[in-house]
Protein backbone atom coordinates (compact mmCIF):
# COMPACT_ATOMS: atom_id res chain seq x y z
CA UNK A 1 0.00 0.00 0.00
CA UNK A 2 2.76 2.45 0.69
CA UNK A 3 4.10 1.42 -2.80
CA UNK A 4 1.04 2.49 -4.05
CA UNK A 5 0.89 6.56 -2.11
CA UNK A 6 4.19 6.89 -3.45
CA UNK A 7 3.85 6.45 -7.03
CA UNK A 8 0.95 8.14 -6.78
CA UNK A 9 2.40 11.21 -5.19
CA UNK A 10 4.99 10.70 -8.38
CA UNK A 11 2.70 10.65 -10.31
CA UNK A 12 0.93 13.51 -9.47
CA UNK A 13 4.34 15.48 -8.86
CA UNK A 14 5.46 15.18 -12.71
CA UNK A 15 2.18 15.66 -13.98
CA UNK A 16 1.41 19.25 -12.26
CA UNK A 17 5.09 19.71 -13.26
CA UNK A 18 4.44 19.13 -16.96
CA UNK A 19 1.62 21.19 -16.65
CA UNK A 20 3.47 24.07 -14.90
CA UNK A 21 5.75 23.94 -17.40
CA UNK A 22 3.66 24.62 -20.49
CA UNK A 23 1.71 27.38 -18.74
CA UNK A 24 4.99 29.00 -17.67
CA UNK A 25 5.99 29.04 -21.73
CA UNK A 26 2.41 30.63 -22.59
CA UNK A 27 2.76 32.98 -19.37
CA UNK A 28 6.36 34.00 -20.80
CA UNK A 29 4.63 34.85 -24.33
CA UNK A 30 2.44 37.43 -22.61
CA UNK A 31 4.81 39.66 -21.11
CA UNK A 32 5.05 42.66 -23.50
CA UNK A 33 8.07 43.35 -24.93
CA UNK A 34 9.70 46.84 -25.48
CA UNK A 35 7.01 47.89 -27.96
CA UNK A 36 4.19 47.52 -25.02
CA UNK A 37 3.01 44.26 -26.81
CA UNK A 38 3.95 40.53 -26.23
CA UNK A 39 4.10 37.91 -28.43
CA UNK A 40 1.00 36.53 -28.00
CA UNK A 41 -0.36 39.60 -29.16
CA UNK A 42 1.12 40.24 -32.35
CA UNK A 43 0.20 36.52 -33.69
CA UNK A 44 -3.19 37.97 -32.67
CA UNK A 45 -3.04 41.42 -34.63
CA UNK A 46 -1.10 39.95 -37.67
CA UNK A 47 -3.71 36.84 -37.86
CA UNK A 48 -6.57 39.22 -37.40
CA UNK A 49 -5.32 41.50 -40.25
CA UNK A 50 -4.89 38.94 -42.90
CA UNK A 51 -8.11 36.58 -42.11
CA UNK A 52 -9.69 38.72 -45.23
CA UNK A 53 -6.63 37.62 -47.56
CA UNK A 54 -7.08 33.78 -46.94
CA UNK A 55 -8.73 31.55 -49.55
CA UNK A 56 -10.13 28.22 -49.12
CA UNK A 57 -6.67 26.53 -51.30
CA UNK A 58 -4.57 28.39 -49.14
CA UNK A 59 -6.34 27.24 -45.68
CA UNK A 60 -6.19 23.68 -46.98
CA UNK A 61 -2.85 23.95 -47.50
CA UNK A 62 -1.72 25.27 -44.40
CA UNK A 63 -3.70 22.64 -42.63
CA UNK A 64 -2.34 19.90 -44.88
CA UNK A 65 1.12 21.50 -43.32
CA UNK A 66 -0.18 21.20 -39.64
CA UNK A 67 -1.42 17.88 -39.92
CA UNK A 68 1.76 16.25 -38.68
CA UNK A 69 1.28 18.23 -35.15
CA UNK A 70 -0.22 16.49 -32.30
CA UNK A 71 -4.49 17.75 -32.24
CA UNK A 72 -3.60 18.65 -29.04
CA UNK A 73 -1.08 21.60 -29.90
CA UNK A 74 -2.55 21.92 -33.46
CA UNK A 75 -4.08 25.11 -32.82
CA UNK A 76 -1.61 26.21 -31.22
CA UNK A 77 0.91 25.25 -34.32
CA UNK A 78 -1.97 26.74 -36.53
CA UNK A 79 -1.90 30.50 -34.96
CA UNK A 80 1.55 30.68 -34.82
CA UNK A 81 2.21 29.92 -38.40
CA UNK A 82 -0.63 31.56 -39.63
CA UNK A 83 0.43 34.93 -37.80
CA UNK A 84 4.05 34.31 -39.44
CA UNK A 85 2.08 34.18 -42.78
CA UNK A 86 0.18 37.08 -41.99
CA UNK A 87 3.39 39.26 -41.05
CA UNK A 88 5.13 38.08 -44.57
CA UNK A 89 1.65 39.03 -46.67
CA UNK A 90 1.52 42.44 -44.78
CA UNK A 91 5.08 43.33 -45.24
CA UNK A 92 4.98 42.73 -48.67
CA UNK A 93 1.64 44.80 -49.56
CA UNK A 94 -0.21 41.78 -51.12
CA UNK A 95 -3.67 41.81 -51.39
CA UNK A 96 -3.90 37.89 -50.87
CA UNK A 97 -1.92 34.76 -49.71
CA UNK A 98 0.02 33.51 -51.61
CA UNK A 99 1.28 29.82 -51.54
CA UNK A 100 4.96 31.14 -51.43
CA UNK A 101 3.79 33.18 -48.98
CA UNK A 102 2.37 30.15 -46.80
CA UNK A 103 5.66 28.21 -47.58
CA UNK A 104 7.76 31.00 -46.21
CA UNK A 105 6.19 32.22 -43.35
CA UNK A 106 5.68 28.27 -42.21
CA UNK A 107 9.92 27.73 -42.45
CA UNK A 108 9.98 30.90 -40.56
CA UNK A 109 7.78 29.92 -37.89
CA UNK A 110 8.89 26.14 -36.89
CA UNK A 111 11.81 25.30 -35.71
CA UNK A 112 14.33 23.16 -37.74
CA UNK A 113 13.46 19.63 -37.23
CA UNK A 114 10.00 20.27 -38.80
CA UNK A 115 11.78 21.07 -42.01
CA UNK A 116 11.90 17.91 -43.39
CA UNK A 117 8.76 17.33 -43.05
CA UNK A 118 8.43 20.23 -45.69
CA UNK A 119 10.96 19.89 -48.42
CA UNK A 120 9.22 16.23 -48.41
CA UNK A 121 5.65 18.36 -48.60
CA UNK A 122 6.85 20.60 -51.51
CA UNK A 123 8.46 17.99 -53.28
CA UNK A 124 5.00 15.61 -53.52
CA UNK A 125 3.47 18.59 -54.72
CA UNK A 126 5.97 19.53 -57.45
CA UNK A 127 6.92 22.49 -55.92
CA UNK A 128 10.56 24.05 -56.28
CA UNK A 129 12.49 24.26 -52.86
CA UNK A 130 15.61 26.21 -54.34
CA UNK A 131 13.63 29.82 -53.72
CA UNK A 132 13.04 29.06 -49.81
CA UNK A 133 16.72 27.41 -49.80
CA UNK A 134 18.14 30.98 -47.94
CA UNK A 135 15.40 30.16 -45.38
CA UNK A 136 16.21 26.76 -44.54
CA UNK A 137 19.66 28.37 -43.89
CA UNK A 138 18.24 30.53 -41.74
CA UNK A 139 16.08 28.58 -39.51
CA UNK A 140 15.18 29.31 -36.08
CA UNK A 141 18.60 28.06 -34.53
CA UNK A 142 19.95 30.29 -36.86
CA UNK A 143 18.63 34.13 -36.22
CA UNK A 144 20.39 35.03 -32.49
CA UNK A 145 23.39 33.80 -33.19
CA UNK A 146 25.15 36.77 -31.55
CA UNK A 147 21.73 37.22 -29.28
CA UNK A 148 24.38 37.62 -25.99
CA UNK A 149 26.35 40.91 -27.52
CA UNK A 150 22.85 41.96 -28.35
CA UNK A 151 21.71 41.71 -25.66
CA UNK A 152 24.43 43.77 -24.06
CA UNK A 153 24.32 46.78 -26.04
CA UNK A 154 20.10 47.00 -25.66
CA UNK A 155 21.20 46.79 -21.85
CA UNK A 156 23.94 49.74 -22.28
CA UNK A 157 21.09 51.79 -24.40
CA UNK A 158 18.71 50.87 -21.60
CA UNK A 159 20.81 51.87 -18.61
CA UNK A 160 22.39 55.19 -20.52
CA UNK A 161 18.75 56.36 -21.45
Amino acid sequence: MEIVLVLWGLLLISLLAIGGYFMFRKFLKQIPKADGKSVMDWEIYYVEKSKHMWGNKEREFLEELVSPVPELFRDVARQKIASKIGERTLSKKQKTITEETIIEGYILATPKRDHKFLRKKLKEKNIEVAPYEHLFNQSRSDYEEDWEQKYRKEQKKASQT
